[in-house]
């Protein structure tokens, strides 16, 4: 028992030693994984966020020829809903560099998203235009649908792509 004494007496290393080492190191470690987690889980919020933002503004335009074909008869509504039209198109021209600088694998999937919304929806935009005003409460149910069937088929692949970004 002394020859220990003496080891640990002269210079040697001891488990108390070691056990003030090992704690911070381990609590350090631990530290830095629980903030490499809520980071994660920060970006991931904000990427999710950022995504649902993009599909958002492809549905306001998708929703374009229904506003316009309710529209009320004024020069003002014309020119603010001709400016929506704008403003989105910049929304979703904004989303689509986005994402090719940040999400580079979703990009193509909502650039086509964008261009089959954009085909579909400027067609119906037109002929909105072109529709009589509705002047009664009852035509503002148009009873019919736009189609979007390429649009949402475009949307469900774009949707996943983000998915799996996520």
């Amino acid at each position: 028992m002394e020859i220990v004494s003496a080891a640990a007496q002269a210079g040697g290393w001891s488990w108390a030693q070691t056990t003030a080492l090992t704690v911070p190191f381990v609590a350090l470690l631990g530290v830095y994984v629980t903030y490499s987690l809520n980071q994660r889980a920060v970006r991931r919020e904000r990427r999710s966020k950022t995504f649902a933002e993009a599909l958002t503004a492809v549905e306001e335009y998708l929703e374009m020829p229904y506003r316009i074909r309710r529209r009320p008869d004024s020069a003002d509504v014309r020119r603010e809903l001709t400016d929506e039209v704008s403003s989105i198109l910049a929304r979703m021209a904004f989303h689509q560099a986005w994402l090719q600088i940040e999400a580079s694998s979703v990009a193509g999937p909502y650039a086509t998203l964008v261009a089959t919304a954009r085909a579909e929806a400027g067609v119906q935009m037109s002929e909105a235009w072109q529709q009589p005003l509705i002047t009664s409460d009852s035509g503002m149910n148009l009873g019919i649908a736009y189609t979007r069937d390429r649009s949402n088929e475009a949307r469900a692949a774009c949707v996943e792509a983000m998915r799996r970004h996520l």
